[in-house]
């Protein structure tokens, strides 16, 4: 099958960016064992899979081939490259950990490492979508099984027997019938001579066999090193005669340089020039900013001298961009029909004949990622080459667009991936690679790009600022009509000029594929135009979308004079997958709903799961409150309960929450708690403080004093994690991303319950103080 140039594929969630009024255009058009023999790596066919995902679909789709994956030295150490990013979720484990449990190799005998941007020779490498594990679990296991297979046909042919004789046990293949055995690095010669099985053909191993694999005893290969501070990340390269940068960014989105005065940052101690950068009229998706960069023999230089510049901008089209009166205008078009993109039945006649409507308009502001370590890369020019080191979630993103930037070919480009420390979407944008790139090249030298934390926050890819309006009509005591209008701008604005509508991927991220069994639905979607660079941030829409929708469940409770959790369960309704018929352009996660249909009967399961872990109904003390949400999320389904304790003076704190998951077929257990514990804590914090805001253009908080994230006091006291155990042949979902959505949710309820307050706009900030 041959592989599709790069240029024809869109990349992750920007395949399903589209723009209304723009013609509705998409915007964007081994066992290299021993001897090292290479293969032209295929892509896995559909056919070869149990089930089927939208891997196939991906840029570059899937290779499947041990020579790309595994080596094994004549020592018996084997070698397996991990091509998705690590971040925190543990990929750079669990995937080389699926290849070795297939393989039969010792765990204790594998060495994991991080493979390069290139896709042509990996397969796709986006680590994002909360996908690796739910495209990979399958290709993986192959890969291992194909090993295996190559190990065992070696062994049969030294020992003439046949190959169905022998088998391979824990870094041995053995001959039973002689008592023969041979470790795996005395087969490796031999072994990297023998041809690659056919995927079709590969006998995987039986489950009930597996040491590794949903067992949860083996700890992330970085985890030594992360705890003893001698894991690499971006900030952590030096290369010889490296110079450091730092750059002053236009500070309104689409704005541009006028002039500057470099002379009293050249009399700073340690900087060696002030140039230009080169920008992009906004938008231009993740290039860069342009402005002043300030090159020096170290960082701290650096910025003492982008201080001493005197810049002039001209602010551009967003000057007047104002926080305050852009809510404003979000609640006025929330008020007022938009464009319908989900219709079923009658909802203006629902309501009209209702006995009570209850209205919910609930307002998340923007969100910046502030993940702990701020956006930095190393980058080395030469001619028509270029070398870029850093933490990018997109490697093979990074490695085409250093090249169209550079104008230079692709496979002149390596991109080397540190540790991430942390990502959340931000690091899926390259700009700051691409910055470090062009200045390498102006400068003929190595160097390296340092984002402050106020760089971070001020030129982030913000998550959107949202307004929800729900209406909910009630007859005789159940829900008959549900319309909802989500007005924000969108992530498609990042890409064309224009987008006045969320993309199809975020209107599918818990708007149109509301699950309740409602006769009369409705969904709608107002115009917003952007003013600043969006992105996507962890859970993407699901946040602003399960917000409303759960709060609203919670408040239709209370006018109902019903158990929240009851009134829940009774509108996800019975047993079935939703019918998305009426939807003209669904999003299922980019995957095929035969596989991942909207299951209500698994979304039900984790609301009766987590009720009866959390002790639902459980007496409680004055001040305390139990809230909870469930949403589908990356076709993951996922239910939390929070427990609240809110004191007379309106000090929150959160004694305990309990999430139940249902990600399908799982590897590590132990990520999948860590994750979720992750989750609650980020949740809480978006919650209590996240917020974003514009006045003239310009972001006004910049360090964490002004935008804080969640202190280790602050934190949930216990957080308990349920996973469902998957039935069999239940294809993996995501994990890294579905336990955000439904906190905040959960959150304001158990504060409802607990005080009587009604919350629908976060931050929580100070609305709970007496």
């Amino acid at each position: 099958m041959n592989i599709m140039s790069s240029s024809n594929k869109l990349r992750g969630f920007e395949k399903a960016v589209r723009v209304e009024n723009v013609s509705r255009r998409t915007i964007l058009k081994g066992l290299g064992i021993a001897g090292g023999f290479v293969l032209a790596a295929p892509i896995l066919s559909r056919p070869a899979f149990a089930y089927e995902t939208g891997a196939g679909k991906m840029p570059h789709g899937v290779v499947v081939d041990p020579r790309v994956f595994v080596s094994l030295a004549p020592d018996g150490t084997v070698t397996i490259l991990a091509h998705r990013a690590e971040m925190g979720t543990g990929v750079r484990t669990s995937l080389p950990l699926i290849v070795a449990e297939e393989m039969e190799a010792d765990w204790t005998r594998v060495h994991v490492q991080q493979a390069h941007g290139d896709e042509v020779k990996y397969g796709n490498q986006d680590t994002d979508g909360s996908r690796s594990t739910r495209h990979y679990l399958l290709p993986m296991r192959q890969i291992g099984a194909s090993a295996r297979f190559m190990l065992e046909q070696a062994a049969a042919k030294r020992w003439n027997v046949p190959v169905m004789e022998v088998k391979a046990v824990k870094h041995e293949v053995v001959h039973d019938a002689s008592g023969r055995r041979l470790g795996f690095g005395d087969l490796a010669e031999d072994a990297a001579k023998e041809s690659v099985p056919g995927i079709e053909g590969l006998k995987l191993k039986d489950p009930k066999d597996f040491r590794y694999l949903g067992k949860g005893e083996i700890s992330i290969v970085d985890l030594h090193d992360i705890t003893t501070g001698s894991a690499h990340y971006g900030g952590d390269i030096r290369l010889p005669g490296m110079k450091y940068a730092v750059i002053a960014r236009p500070p309104v989105t689409g704005g541009k340089l006028v002039s500057f005065d470099g002379e009293a940052a050249q009399k700073v101690s340690g900087v060696e020039k002030v140039m230009e950068v080169k920008g992009w009229p906004w938008p231009s998706k993740f290039q860069p900013l342009g402005g002043v960069a300030v090159i020096a023999r170290n960082t701290g230089a650096a910025i003492k001298g982008r201080d001493a510049l005197k810049i002039v901008w001209d602010d551009g089209a967003n000057a007047k961009y104002e926080s305050v009166a852009y809510r404003a205008e979000l609640e006025a078009a929330a008020r007022k029909p938009g464009l319908v993109i989900r219709k079923e039945g009658d909802v203006d006649g629902a309501l009209k004949t209702a006995d009570k409507v209850v209205v919910g308009e609930y307002y998340l502001p923007h969100l910046a990622h502030v993940s702990m370590e701020p956006p930095v890369a190393v980058a080395n020019v030469k001619g028509d080459k270029a070398e870029i080191w850093a933490p990018v979630q997109s490697p093979g993103g990074t490695r085409e667009d250093v090249a169209k930037t550079l104008g230079i070919p692709e496979e002149n480009v390596t991109v080397n991936v540190t540790l991430l420390g942390g990502g959340f979407g931000r690091k899926s944008k390259c700009d700051f690679a691409l910055e470090a790139a062009l200045l390498s090249k102006e400068l003929g030298t190595p160097v390296k790009v340092q984002w402050t934390r106020e760089d971070d926050i001020h030129h982030d890819f913000l998550h959107t600022v949202s307004v929800e309006r729900i209406e909910a009509g009630l007859k005789d005591g159940k829900v008959v009509a549900w319309r909802h209008r989500s007005v924000a701008p969108s992530i498609a604005s990042t890409f064309a000029a224009g987008a006045v509508h969320q993309a199809p991927f975020e209107l599918g991220m818990g708007l149109i594929d509301v699950p309740f069994e409602i006769a009369n639905i409705q969904c709608e979607n107002p115009e917003a135009a952007a003013h600043t660079r969006i992105g996507w941030f962890r859970s993407v829409s699901n946040i602003p979308h399960a917000f409303a929708v759960q709060s609203m469940v919670a408040e239709i409770a209370q006018a109902a004079g019903r158990d929240p959790k009851d009134m829940l369960l009774e509108m996800i309704g019975s047993p079935r997958h939703v019918d998305l018929s009426s939807v003209k352009d669904p999003w299922n996660y980019g995957e095929p709903y035969s596989s991942y249909p909207i299951d209500t009967a698994r979304l039900r399961k984790v609301v009766e799961l987590v009720a009866e872990k959390a002790g639902w109904g459980r007496s409680l003390p004055k001040g305390h409150g139990l809230g909870i949400a469930a949403h589908r999320s990356f076709v993951s389904y996922i239910a939390t309960i929070v427990e609240v304790a809110v004191d007379e003076k309106g000090k929150l704190t959160v004694p305990r929450v309990d999430t139940a998951i249902d990600c399908g077929t799982y590897v590590n257990p132990e990520r999948i708690s860590s994750q979720i514990e992750g989750a609650a804590i980020m949740g809480l914090g978006l919650a209590k403080y996240g917020e974003i805001t514009f006045k003239d253009g310009r972001v006004q908080q910049k360090n964490f004093d002004d935008f804080p994230v969640l202190r280790i006091d602050e934190s949930p006291l216990v957080t308990n994690v349920y996973i469902v155990p998957p039935a069999a042949d239940t294809p993996p979902s995501g994990v890294g991303e579905p336990g955000v959505p439904p906190f905040a949710p959960a959150l304001v309820n158990a504060i409802f319950a607990a005080t009587g307050k009604r919350l629908r706009a976060m931050p929580i900030g100070k609305q709970l103080e007496a």
